[in-house]
């Protein structure tokens, strides 16, 4: 394989450093991936596109960074002395459930610049990756991984919210056309984009029971090659210890939408507050519930309101602390002062949050929920809790809590410290993922 381009979802830190913009730490196991490309000088010429927001792309145009959507790189560091070529082509985020015709006539033009043998196209969930599928046209050199599947999410998306809550719209959701059952519309729509993505690709990756089975019931022709993530190189140095950590604290990845269930975690320390009185929730990504005054709580969606009513009827005013968003070294910081892990959400695939807590050897309580098994052996490597399950979450809490220690002088804890940051080590290990990676593009190069 001469020539792979990536279809990524974001610009990695390393391009955006490059051009001199802000960038985003999400979905940074691309950059682990991207580094060892480089340090490995791969056999292959590497593409890598991704969006822009059309006014920020426009602002590096006219600056002469990006000429065609092509990035202009400065100096012997360049992206050109790596032996890659940067991309950038507009797109609207904000609406990832509207299919734009545009991106196609900007794929072609990646297409006949870089001339790509194969794709390899990171994650389902924007219209920019049907695009790239529509546009390259060569199922068996195309190679789609599943990050998450947005038809299952769209299924399970209202959590268990109250019907009540399902059906609120404040405000701000009338304005921006956002409730909740909006929400799960536009989930829906980005599902069916998603469906014929995977149908159009000859081949998916992904690291799970759940997405082989859910790609499978879509497209059962495509060839599945099982490949983990390498994460974070922040990552990878530093340890969780019982004594470094802050008693009764619990950290959650994300908050920001019903899916990621932080609703069942107030339920849980409602049953827990009494036992725990110093108990406190840290909360990173965006904040749903912060506002000062009646007139920003009129620009709150429903489900903050819904989270705010929960903090209120609980008495967890003072318990829960909304970190906003958080670099790599500011999430890891947090992950070792933290006593325990959670992961409450409905439905996952293979959340990197969980895979960053065990490479430090954080203890995790997750839902057993669609990919997270495949992640954590029950009692060993974490506990885990039937989705949804606000009781057995707080009784997940207690065990974790619990520092009776036995015969090896550990306790729960500790013990499942030692294995999840074993298990970790093991499925996160960049060499050999690089390596999984060159054999999965040997293959497809061979069909």
């Amino acid at each position: 394989m001469n020539r792979v381009l990536w279809i990524c979802n974001i610009m990695l830190p390393v391009i955006g450093q490059e051009l001199n913009i802000p960038y985003s730490n999400r979905e940074g196991w691309l950059s682990g991936i991207f580094e060892k490309v480089q340090k490995e000088e791969a056999s292959f010429r590497l593409g890598i596109c991704f969006p822009l927001e059309r006014s920020l792309l426009g602002s590096l145009e006219r600056n002469g960074r990006i000429r065609e959507g092509k990035i202009q790189v400065r100096g012997t560091s360049g992206n050109e002395e790596r032996n890659v070529s940067c991309y950038a082509f507009p797109e609207n985020l904000n609406t990832p459930e509207v299919y734009d015709s545009h991106l196609e006539e900007s794929f072609r033009k990646i297409y006949e610049d870089f001339r790509p043998d194969m794709i390899h196209i990171f994650g389902t969930e924007f219209p920019h990756a049907l695009a790239a599928a529509r546009v390259f046209g060569n199922p068996v050199r195309t190679l789609t991984g599943i990050q998450g599947l947005c038809g299952e999410i769209a299924k399970v998306y209202m959590a268990g919210l109250p019907i009540k809550v399902q059906n609120q719209r404040t405000f701000r959701d009338l304005i921006r056309k956002d409730s909740i059952r909006e929400q799960q519309r536009k989930f829906v729509r980005r599902g069916e984009n998603e469906a014929e993505l995977i149908r159009k690709s000859g081949n998916i990756t992904g690291r799970t029971e759940f997405d082989r089975e859910g790609s499978a019931r879509i497209n059962p022709g495509a060839a599945y090659y099982h490949m983990n993530e390498t994460m974070r190189r922040e990552f990878y140095e530093g340890k969780w210890t019982l004594s470094g950590c802050q008693e009764h604290s619990i950290f959650l990845g994300q908050g920001d939408y019903p899916l990621k269930g932080m609703h069942f975690v107030l339920m849980a320390m409602a049953l827990l507050l009494q036992d725990y009185p110093d108990m406190k929730l840290y909360v990173a990504g965006n904040s749903v519930i912060g506002h000062n005054g009646f007139r920003e709580r009129l620009k709150l969606p429903a489900y903050g309101k819904y989270l705010l009513e929960l903090i209120e009827k609980y008495g967890l005013e003072n318990k829960v602390i909304m970190l906003g968003k958080m670099t790599a070294s500011q999430m890891k910081e947090r992950f070792l002062k933290s006593s325990l892990f959670v992961c409450p959400s409905v439905l996952e695939n293979s959340p990197n949050t969980v895979g960053e807590a065990q490479l430090l050897g954080v203890p995790v309580a997750a839902s057993r929920a669609g990919g997270i098994p495949d992640m954590i052996a029950d009692e060993r490597e974490g506990l885990l809790f039937p989705t949804g399950d606000v009781e057995a979450m707080a009784e997940s809490f207690r065990r974790l809590w619990n520092r009776e220690k036995d015969e090896t002088g550990l306790c729960l804890a500790e013990r499942i410290s030692v294995e999840a940051r074993r298990r970790a080590r093991r499925t996160h290990d960049g060499s050999q993922n690089y390596a999984r990676l060159l054999e999965v593009y040997r293959e497809i190069g061979q069909r």
